[in-house]
């Protein structure tokens, strides 16, 4: 039975794929003469929702997973402007698509990358007008654009007001661009999670794991593609250096059927692409408090059809991850790496992208002083890689395909030293996923569908071994290959039925089959209403969502020695997920408030728990959760065009109820709901940066934290807790520059979790301060 799931589960991805080859085949045949006028620079009579277009050129780059952006321009009396000319620019790089607006006064550019961009529209005896937009995966704003008459001296209108972001979308969406990643204090660095944690409400990292609403299970896309992680928190070393970021997209719910495989977060990547450089070079170096270093070399430029960036990046340092005392003991950190994106723009309808990179890390893990006093050595190494490649073809203005073969490595090996006691703990794991995703994409004026397949293949290799030297004679060990399959199929369309109001509906079917077989139906329906006049967007979504279970398995003598222990031991099955959400988006002569509030209900909740004193997790589930949460985001415009302030807070309670109904458990709860480890009620961070003279600048962040659980104190949370991060920094000329980093700045060493569920202690980051310079230089 099993083996013929697996060999469905292949046949049906083969299909898909040939049939997404298929259908671009028959496409070519009919398009050629449409790719002839696309290849002269014109492409005209092809209907958008019965009205012709015109489009002048085509865009040098398309990410896997981009937006459109779409309007309409108009003369003071609301008369449709035919002919004008409208350009959209990216505003950190030179990517551009320009075209001219139909009959109707309308034009379309697709196959955006998000990001932020200024469109600009020019027309005779008008004057020329620019408005900012940011566009994020899966939407079309349609931008209303009214030109001025123009008086005798020409000059340029700037409409202040930019698009609201995801104003067409239920989904919570967070944009961190490459500047503020690189101001932002610490979060450059290769092991940082600054990026997101300073930004995002209800982020925080705990017991050396990224934590977003309340789980850390969450989605990794590179243009819009997942790279497929199963195995829970296994890893704590990065799977991308933040430095190769142009744009981090971060969602955190109200997830479209596109996506949600992962409930917490989404964290859609748009890396650096090259067409930001002409033949340029950035050299980073630094060197801080633990003699840590944090460096990298890249390279990047483009032609009109072909785009690279390469980088190769190195750090180190005495402090690696947190440490169960305020002392610092046995935690050295190194890794090194690499990345890569590749863009050919074949022909005017077809694009070519490749995106790879491969990491190696290794990490001490801390000691306590009689650990260190035993010499007791562990270490954890980890190595990561990963090849997406993408194959965008315009079938026409109206119609979008996207093919997209990947594959990933992860590895995750915990090697206890000979000095451990009373069990040396072994743990090898090798996991290999290779897979694909099709999106076949549709715009109209009220409609923007799509239709698609995910699915991979995964195979791991794990071997579990403990060895007693405290003279029991106790020695085991298990290799087990597991192999799993998942393939789902999704449809969604955003109805516009009005210019104020989007209505987004959806379903996912998700099959996985390992050592259990489970299908799923996740619907998804939301709506974005745009109130008139305020420009106050009011959102609801409800919506389910499927997280497949690792392949981890128990078998032989570890089931008799964890039957020994006190353990027992039940296969793992998928989470499953039901959140509603409300929220409200306010624009106010520039400001922006975001606040939502959220509930989730969650079956088979995932979470880990330690064999013995070994050190080595393994995956369990409790039998019922509930996240509840109210979140809110503050972002000013340029104050005084020098600074900007942004605050992030979230109030959330993490429950779990229930027994234990998966994995290894000797965990006995509560009758009632009881907070799980990572429960923090209240999360805040308040952060800015200001623009200096003399080309100079100053960045800060503040984040308080309520306090995580007591332990087995329940419902008791440790106190609360501050700390303070600040970064300056100066350019010299165009090559030079220099930033001063310094974070926690107090030096605030307080006790972080005491989980007994998962990793046992931790102490907050000690202070670290390290100086980063900057050179760029052409080749």
């Amino acid at each position: 039975m099993k083996n013929d799931l697996i060999a469905s589960g292949r046949r049906l991805l083969r299909r898909i794929v040939w049939l997404g080859l298929f259908i671009a085949l028959i496409g070519a045949g009919s398009l050629a003469r449409a790719q002839q006028a696309i290849a002269s620079a014109t492409l005209s009579g092809v209907a958008i929702a019965g009205t012709p277009v015109t489009v002048t050129s085509l865009p040098e780059s398309a990410a896997a997973s981009p937006g459109d952006v779409r309007g309409i321009v108009h003369d003071p009396q609301h008369r449709p402007v035919k002919g004008a000319n409208v350009s959209l620019q990216a505003r950190a790089s030179g990517y551009a698509q320009s075209g001219q607006t139909n009959d109707a006064g309308e034009f379309l550019f697709r196959a955006v990358p998000l990001g932020e961009y200024t469109v600009t529209v020019a027309a005779s005896g008008f004057t020329k007008t620019e408005q900012p937009v940011t566009v994020i995966t899966d939407s079309a704003p349609v931008l209303h654009i009214q030109l001025q008459i123009a008086p005798i001296s020409q000059g340029v209108e700037v409409v202040a007001r930019p698009e609201l972001i995801g104003s067409d979308s239920p989904t919570t969406t967070t944009l961190i661009s490459r500047q503020q990643i690189e101001q932002t204090p610490g979060a450059d660095r290769t092991n940082s999670l600054a990026m997101i944690t300073n930004y995002v409400p209800g982020a925080y990292v705990t017991h050396d794991q990224l934590h977003v609403r309340g789980g850390h299970q969450v989605t990794w896309l590179v243009d819009g593609v997942a790279v497929p992680n199963t195995n829970i928190a296994s890893n704590v070393g990065p799977q991308f250096d933040p430095k190769d970021i142009d744009y981090l997209e971060v969602q955190r719910g109200g997830y479209s059927a596109e996506y949600g495989d992962r409930t917490y977060g989404v964290f859609n990547i748009v890396p650096r692409s090259g067409f930001e450089r002409n033949r340029g070079a950035e050299l980073v170096l630094s060197y801080g408090t633990f003699h840590q270093t944090n460096d990298q070399v890249s390279f990047g430029g483009h032609t009109e059809r072909f785009a690279y960036f390469a980088s190769l990046n190195g750090n180190r340092s005495d402090y690696g991850l947190e440490t169960p005392t305020a002392q610092v003991l046995h935690d050295q950190g190194n890794g090194f790496g690499g990345f890569a994106s590749l863009i050919y723009n074949a022909t005017p309808a077809d694009q070519l992208r490749l995106v790879t990179g491969v990491r190696r890390d290794f990490y001490q893990v801390p000691n306590d002083a009689d650990a260190q006093a035993a010499g007791v050595r562990d270490v954890e190494r980890e190595s990561d890689g990963y090849i997406n490649f993408s194959w965008v073809r315009t079938l026409s203005p109206r119609l979008l395909l996207t093919v997209s073969p990947f594959y990933h490595f992860n590895r995750s090996d915990f090697e206890g030293g000979p000095n451990d006691t009373p069990i040396i703990p072994k743990e090898k794991r090798d996991s290999q996923y290779a897979g694909g995703q099709v999106v076949l994409s549709l715009l109209t004026r009220r409609h923007n569908a799509k239709l698609g397949f995910y699915g991979f293949h995964q195979r791991d290799d794990q071997l579990f071994s403990l060895r007693a030297n405290d003279g029991s004679g106790l020695s085991l060990l298990q290799r087990e290959k597991p192999t799993g399959n998942l393939a789902a199929v999704f449809l969604e369309d955003q109805f516009k039925p009005t210019a104020w109001l989007t209505l987004t509906a959806g379903v996912r079917f998700t099959h996985f089959a390992s050592s259990i077989s489970e299908n799923i139906g996740s619907p998804r329906v939301g709506a974005a209403l745009r109130v008139p006049g305020l420009h106050w967007v009011l959102r609801a979504f409800y919506g389910r969502y499927y997280q497949a279970p690792p392949l981890t398995t128990v078998a032989g003598p570890f089931i008799a020695f964890a039957i020994d222990q006190g353990f027992g031991f039940l296969p793992l099955r998928g989470e499953r997920d039901e959140e509603r959400q409300f929220g409200l988006t306010i624009s106010l002569h520039g400001w922006t408030l975001d606040t939502d509030y959220f509930r989730t209900g969650v079956k088979n909740v995932f979470d880990h728990n330690s064999l013995a004193d070994s050190n080595i997790f393994f995956p369990l589930t409790i039998e019922r959760g509930r996240i509840r949460g109210w979140e809110v985001t503050v972002n000013s415009p340029r104050l005084l065009h020098r600074a900007q302030v942004h605050l992030a807070y979230a109030r959330l309670r993490i429950e779990g109820q229930g027994t234990i109904n998966g994995g290894l458990t000797d965990f006995s709860p509560p009758a009632d709901y009881f907070p799980l480890d990572h429960d923090q009620r209240h999360t805040l961070n308040v952060g800015g940066e200001v623009t200096l003279p003399w080309r100079s600048f100053a960045a800060t962040n503040v984040y308080y934290g309520s306090g995580f659980v007591d332990g087995d104190h329940l419902p008791a949370h440790l106190p609360g807790h501050t700390t303070f991060d600040v970064s300056v920094g100066k350019s010299f000329g165009e090559r030079f520059s220099i930033t001063v980093h310094a974070l926690n700045a107090a030096n605030r060493r307080f006790l972080l979790d005491n989980s007994n569920t998962f990793g046992g202690t931790h102490y907050a980051d000690p202070r670290q301060i390290y100086i980063a310079l900057r050179y760029h230089f052409h080749y």
